[in-house]
């Protein structure tokens, strides 16, 4: 299979669960879904985010080799919204080298605090942070804060989210 080719060819749940599949069966095949992903044009690495965003939850270990290149996508103004919400809806499932932890945090508090951040990435955003809280307590407070100040203007998804967080957050003090 070319995947760039499968990639292009359509545009759909269905075909975005094979791409993942094929891209699981070999990390061969992983490594040319991520490159898709990290260095395709805009519309390639738009469509390859859910295959790779699939792939990572089918095999997670697959992944554990790209997590500074999903990091590395979250700064990133030139993709699709796609590119940089798969990245996180990733991120929030993985244990983060503490060498990119510090970069996570700082990302996803931006994302959170930006009004005109997608709100899939802003709710991947929240329980990526509240993780990351568990190795620094200390971010714990600030993200109840901007979760509590946020609250009237946000979407219902983003309190659906914080909402949990939130009681997380309650009971592990």
């Amino acid at each position: 299979m070319n995947v760039e080719q499968e990639i292009l060819k359509e545009h759909s749940k269905k075909q975005a669960m094979k791409i993942a599949l094929y891209a699981c069966s070999s990390k061969k095949n992983f490594k040319e879904l991520m490159h898709c992903f990290m260095t395709g044009e805009y519309r390639l690495s738009q469509r390859a985010a859910w295959s790779v965003s699939w792939a990572a939850r089918t095999k997670p270990e697959m992944i554990k080799p790209y997590i500074k290149d999903l990091v590395a996508q979250l700064p990133r103004k030139d993709v699709h919204p796609s590119v940089i919400r798969n990245s996180v809806r990733i991120l929030e499932t993985l244990t983060i080298p503490e060498e990119l932890q510090g970069e996570v945090m700082n990302e996803c508090f931006s994302f959170i605090e930006n009004p005109a951040t997608p709100v899939a990435i802003k709710a991947f955003s929240l329980t990526t942070l509240y993780h990351l809280g568990k190795a620094y307590p200390e971010i714990l407070p600030e993200l109840k804060l901007i979760i509590e100040e946020r609250w009237d203007t946000e979407t219902a998804a983003f309190r659906s989210r914080g909402k949990k967080i939130l009681q997380a957050i309650a009971r592990s003090v």
